[in-house]
């Protein structure tokens, strides 16, 4: 009996070691969506998140940017951060569905964390063991954003798409939901009007900047919900033409385009967890609990009442007011959660909604 129990503890001791050498060998690259690790969104606060992560841990961790916007592209810097020896690979947006598809089986020894990549992303490929897909509730923050902007007095209010792909929509419907439930919790529905269009990328350019004057200048728009990475360039830059607002997305865009474009600038921010869902995904890596989320893709929202808490919120830096509070906002994700107040995820069609929404396509 002696023997036995001294043969089970070794044997876990072994693995115990093993566990722990694995964890000190963990080292994380990224592969960068559309963009830089500078866009103010999904690759920047993937990097960032990444990068502390693994100074605090002591882990390797590099970035690479594929050449070009395209699934061999993405491939050949994934195929590159293996044979530099990276085991755990970030990857932000939906874009990279195609690219895992097409690599997990290959590389069953790496461990890959995609954001934003749902499973219809995947091209029909099942989803591997050694892969976790994170996507999200945008239209819960929409939602958030949109009803916030109206309780703050704004009544002619825009939305600027990047492309329209899934998230996006989820973050414009639930916008134009909120934007309606609020105006009809003040009873000026017939007041409130918005205005609603895809810019056709992910960054600003001239023509979409042109759109926007003439929403703020010509059109009386007062806020902008410019939604799709750089494309809040555009936005910013024609807000700031008016002495107009903008709200930002993904993450809280504030100290950004208030720092470049005007103080004051941004009345709020409809953000997603992307850097909580970095860090808790390293750290069940390195605690070797990666087969609990291997195989998965998990729908991230709401975890509880604490605004803090949840993986959909809007920003701290959110400009509270009378007609919108703190407090305001915490009693609004109370009712959320409780299911006292719902949001539709639907994507196929405009929100039946009782303010006025001119859907205007895409400006290219």
């Amino acid at each position: 009996m002696k023997k036995l129990v001294s043969i089970l503890l070794a044997v876990l001791m072994a693995v115990s070691v093993m566990s722990l050498a694995s964890a000190e060998d963990m080292r994380v690259a990224m592969i960068t969506d559309v963009g830089t690790i500078t866009d103010q969104s999904f690759n920047q606060t993937t990097y960032e998140a990444g990068k502390a992560w693994c100074e605090e841990n002591g882990s390797d961790f590099t970035y690479y940017q594929p050449a070009t916007d395209t699934d061999a592209d993405r491939i050949a810097q994934i195929d590159k951060a293996v044979d530099e020896g990276y085991n755990v690979i970030l990857m932000p947006g939906y874009k990279f569905g195609p690219a895992i598809g097409s690599v997990q089986e290959e590389y069953s020894d790496i461990k890959f964390i995609a954001l934003d990549v749902s499973e219809g992303d995947l091209g029909g490929a099942a989803l591997g063991s050694n892969v976790y897909c994170a996507v999200y509730q945008e239209e819960l923050c929409g939602y958030m954003a949109g009803y916030a902007a109206v309780k703050l007095g704004y009544k002619h209010l825009g939305f600027l798409g990047g492309m329209a792909v899934p998230a996006v929509i989820r973050y414009g419907f639930g916008y134009v939901q909120g934007i309606n439930a609020a105006a009809e919790e003040l009873n000026i529905a017939d007041q409130v009007k918005v205005e609603y269009v895809y810019g056709g990328q992910f960054f600003g350019d001239a023509d979409i900047t042109a759109y926007m004057d003439n929403w703020y200048q010509n059109q009386g728009v007062e806020v902008v919900f410019a939604c799709g990475g750089g494309i809040y360039t555009s936005a910013a830059e024609a807000a700031q033409k008016a002495g107009a607002k903008v709200i930002g997305v993904d993450v809280d865009q504030a100290a950004t385009i208030d720092g470049d474009y005007g103080a004051g600038m941004t009345v709020t921010s409809a953000m997603k967890g992307l850097a909580a869902t970095v860090k808790t995904l390293l750290t069940e890596t390195k605690a070797g609990n990666f087969a609990n989320f291997g195989g998965k893709v998990e729908t991230l929202g709401l975890v509880g009442e604490d605004p803090d808490a949840n993986y959909v919120q809007i920003a701290p830096s959110t400009q509270w007011a009378d007609g919108f509070t703190e407090d305001d906002y915490k009693a609004l994700v109370a009712k959320m959660f409780a299911g006292e107040v719902t949001v539709s995820n639907a994507i196929d069609a405009m929100p039946e909604v009782k303010v006025a929404v001119n859907d205007l396509g895409n400006v290219k």
